[in-house]
């Protein structure tokens, strides 16, 4: 039995006292939920802040993003995996649609921060999805395809995934209030998990795949009923802690 996830990712917002106040209302709400397992991903600078404020708690931490080059070195303005282990992270997250549309990040170059993730002991969230005019095209299952086998053809990728996580976002649902439907999304979630069967019917079984695309309280439950939707990679709605405690919550 895979056991949910539910991961915030807080994106380019806060300030440390919003950051502080945010925790402390989470950590409260937290209290005997049980089940699910509660990371929160905020920005680079606040990363030792929030360490420090839910140390002795059940909630994890998380990276948004890494650098793709192992150890240390002469990359300006970069923070490496070791560094994010460093200071306290489980998690990374890794090719979020941003960091490919807006910063170029390449599957190729998703793959080796996925790796470097995987080599300072972190596990990575990676996401998957499409455009919208790649899902009215008709090309949805072949863009996820293209995102997941980035990994899975490298040495060792299948077998990476036993300690991964994927999220898939459809990048026409982020941020736009449109959401796939809860049919849409286990569709994509099972297409993936077939996909990785194909290779390794265990590791199918047995790797959490979270949905990313504008979940909120009010639909949170439905989409976690399905059977392949293992939690969600949750945007905006993770900056408000009683919403992101309803949606932990309905993970459960």
């Amino acid at each position: 039995m895979r056991q949910p996830l539910v991961a915030g990712n807080w994106k380019m917002h806060g300030t440390r006292i919003s950051a502080r106040d945010l925790v402390s209302g989470v950590r409260q709400g937290l209290e005997g939920l049980g089940k699910p397992r509660v990371a929160m991903c905020p920005p680079f600078v606040y990363l030792a802040d929030v360490a420090a404020q839910i140390q002795g708690t059940a909630l994890a931490l998380g990276g948004q993003d890494l650098c793709p080059e192992v150890g240390s070195g002469a990359h300006t303005g970069e923070i490496s995996g070791a560094m994010l282990a460093d200071v306290g992270c489980s998690y990374a997250i890794v090719g979020h649609s941003e960091r490919r549309s807006l910063y170029g990040d390449s599957d190729e170059v998703v793959a080796r921060k996925y790796f470097a993730a995987q080599q300072a002991g972190l596990t990575p969230i990676l996401c998957v999805g499409e455009l919208l005019e790649e899902r009215e095209g008709e090309h949805t299952e072949a863009v996820v395809a293209r995102h997941l086998d980035a990994v899975l053809t490298q040495p060792g990728g299948v077998a990476s995934l036993a300690k991964a996580v994927i999220a898939y976002e459809p990048v026409w649902a982020i941020g736009t209030g449109l959401t796939a439907t809860p049919a849409q999304a286990q569709a994509v979630h099972a297409f993936i998990r077939k996909r990785i069967a194909q290779h390794d019917q265990a590791v199918a079984e047995r790797v959490q795949i979270l949905y990313g695309g504008s979940v909120k309280a009010n639909n949170a439950a439905e989409l976690f009923a399905m059977q392949d939707i293992d939690g969600g990679l949750i945007g905006g709605a993770s900056l408000e802690a009683e919403q992101f405690l309803a949606i932990c919550r309905a993970a459960g």
